[in-house]
């Protein structure tokens, strides 16, 4: 199983960037997927956006609604992370993570497989 995240850099406050996970390893159809975030060490990763498998419900942090957008090309074993009008206070280090559900889990103890990660930094 491995799901590996792609798409971070350095983008000035206002700016965008497009996070990717692609999967394989596991039946990626059957699987729902969250991106969370850790901003800091030992600071606890936090929920940002989900989608269940189908692509038909997705949830999102209030601290981010409206500004990022997540989506899912099952064809493709990836996930998308659309993030617009980005804030210093994004920055961190963005996971995606997959369980296999038919909702939307927000705690990170519910997931079942975890990406590296890929730093994001907004510079204001």
């Amino acid at each position: 199983v491995q799901l590996v995240e792609s798409g971070g850099g350095l983008v000035q406050a206002g700016g965008s960037l497009i996070l990717s996970c692609a999967a394989s390893g596991f039946i990626f159809d059957d699987y729902a997927i969250g991106w969370f975030r850790r901003r800091a060490p030992g600071k606890p990763r936090e929920f940002v956006a989900g989608i269940i498998w189908s692509g038909g419900d997705t949830y999102y942090a209030d601290s981010v609604k409206d500004r990022f957008a997540i989506s899912r090309d099952n064809a493709e074993n990836t996930v998308y992370l659309q993030m617009n009008d980005l804030k210093p206070e994004d920055t961190a280090i963005y996971y995606c993570a997959a369980r296999y559900s038919a909702y939307i889990p927000r705690r990170d103890q519910e997931y079942d497989y975890w990406g590296q990660g890929t730093q994001v930094t907004v510079s204001s």
